[in-house]
């Protein structure tokens, strides 16, 4: 990799990023980006990533000033103001990948009188550390996300904080935001209140081990019966959460199962790709996370401030999921309709669990991607296709996301009744840039993902493979593999075809440095 000092030294030229002069680094220094006979599959993906990252213009490294002023934090945030709430003796618990330490969110429940349930979101304080304007918040507000690659993470903040002092880690007392959400028996948040408080995480589970407890296929983790209670309170847990997507469905939401292909590496060679799928206990999380959003956009907007939020609008190519739903013999209404559209999906996973992934994928992309808009108190939403709700913004994983971590500085100034820390048309830059550069991070995800695949598939030219169209556009066409779970671009055989389509293809290339796989139409 490129030597700290050059990269200190060039990385920011007048206090911007001068993305041009790490290029030019990069291959001076003559970074290899082929494999050699002692070069690891596992280190020539870091090559590619880094690289990546710089052709998208973003940053792999951290500055000079961002470690300086990293080299000055010691722990963890200390506040001890009176608004400040002690609710530590809480069972706290964190769910994330059984590698995670990034932890942002943690949950608790608790049964009222009223047969309501109330359930508690915790969201790490990072702007307790992170100050905007900073060296180390200039990096983030940058890159704007963590990115995750095949090989290697680009931490949105130095692991320092993101894994450690801002982390919501086992039995570590934090400062967090947390969200309290009164749900009632049919699902609904009838009641929300948002405050600071101190808490401490009792349990780090992971989701598949936890997800096999809840199914009725294992015994509950080790981590959950050392705690007394948290096993009935994670059941308490999982009910409101289904509870809670149930009403959405009702309401329109839809309901996809995409696949994420994780690399298998062995002494640092590729052998095989895993597919990463849903599960009940990633439903907590992510059914909490809903509903904790769309508190804090109701809540900004009540205080009288504006908010960042995500939003879904009209689907892109609704014309084409018609004709998608038509193939599979069902008929969907001529205007977009989310109601219909879950109905149609629910009805290809009751029929085909397996392949549902691949359906859920073309579904999303003919869907169109989100994006980061500005919304001032009072205007009308413009809402979420997907997922059903007028209000919702970016709040739970401030360690990794820089938007929920400007949606953490408005809270935190409301809660205060401070001045708002963002003029509008800042707001509108940054929602913006945002935008673009998770585009950018998804590219370099996609293009390491594909350079770990091509590398799987270098031995196999000429082999045939069922698939289905994952994207047709004046760009070009992509099919995913119904074997492994890897994406391509049909370079030859794809008129005709479009998303949904399902076709016979034979490996033509694998171009690993680019990220290529190559098929033609059998």
């Amino acid at each position: 990799m490129i030597p700290e000092k050059k990269v200190d030294r060039q990385m920011y030229r007048d206090g911007k990023p001068c993305l041009k002069s790490l290029c030019a680094l990069y291959y001076s220094i003559g970074e290899t980006m082929e494999p050699n006979n002692n070069q690891r599959h596992h280190e020539y993906l870091q090559s590619i990533a880094y690289r990546a990252m710089l052709e998208r213009g973003l940053l792999p490294e951290f500055d000079a000033a961002a470690k300086n002023e990293l080299s000055n934090i010691s722990r963890a945030a200390q506040e001890h103001e009176p608004d400040i709430r002690d609710l530590r003796q809480l069972l706290w618990c964190s769910i994330d990948n059984q590698d995670s330490e990034d932890l942002d969110q943690l949950s608790y429940a608790e049964r009222c009188q009223d047969d309501c349930v109330k359930v508690y979101v915790a969201v790490a304080d990072v702007d307790a550390l992170v100050r905007e304007h900073s060296a180390l918040d200039k990096h983030a507000r940058h890159n704007t996300c963590t990115v995750y690659t095949a090989a290697r993470i680009f931490p949105m903040l130095p692991e320092k904080l993101s894994t450690n002092y801002s982390s919501l880690g086992y039995r570590d007392d934090r400062l967090a935001i947390v969200t309290e959400l009164k749900v009632d028996k049919q699902g609904a948040v009838n009641a929300y209140t948002i405050y600071r408080a101190w808490v401490q995480n009792k349990a780090k589970l992971s989701y598949n081990r936890l997800a096999d407890w809840l199914d009725g296929d294992a015994e509950p983790p080790e981590a959950v019966t050392r705690v007394a209670g948290l096993a009935e309170n994670l059941m308490l847990q999982f009910k409101v959460a289904q509870e809670m997507k149930n009403l959405r469905y009702e309401r329109g939401a839809l309901e996809f199962e995409t696949i994420h292909a994780k690399p298998v590496f062995e002494n640092g060679d590729i052998k095989d790709l895993i597919a990463d799928r849903s599960n009940g206990a990633k439903d907590i999380v992510a059914d909490f996370m809903i509903a904790t959003n769309g508190a804090v956009a109701r809540f900004l907007d009540a205080c009288g401030y504006p908010s960042i939020r995500r939003v879904v609008k009209t689907p892109r190519r609704w014309d084409r999921i018609v004709e998608l739903a038509k193939e599979h013999g069902y008929s969907l209404p001529l205007a977009p309709d989310p109601k219909e559209l879950h109905k149609f999906l629910m009805k290809e996973k009751a029929a085909d669990k397996l392949r549902f992934p691949d359906i859920s994928q073309s579904v999303i992309k003919l869907l169109g991607s989100g994006e980061y808009i500005v919304e001032k108190a009072g205007e009308d939403s413009q809402g979420h296709f997907g997922l059903a709700v007028k209000d919702y913004t970016h709040s739970t994983a401030p360690n990794r996301r820089y938007p929920d971590l400007l949606t953490q500085r408005l809270v935190k100034a409301a809660l205060k009744k401070q001045d708002i820390p963002y003029s509008d048309e800042e707001l509108v830059e940054l929602a913006k840039h945002c935008s673009q550069m998770e585009d950018a991070v998804k590219k370099v995800e996609r293009q390491v993902s594909k350079a770990a695949a091509a590398l799987l598939l270098q031995g196999r030219m000429g082999e045939e493979f069922k698939a289905i169209v994952t994207g047709a556009s004046p760009k070009g066409t992509w099919v995913r593999l119904f074997r492994l779970p890897v994406e391509g671009r049909v370079v030859k055989g794809f008129e005709g075809a479009d998303v949904g389509h399902k076709i016979r293809v034979k490996l033509v290339g694998a171009d690993v440095e680019r990220g290529f796989i190559d098929f033609v139409r059998v």
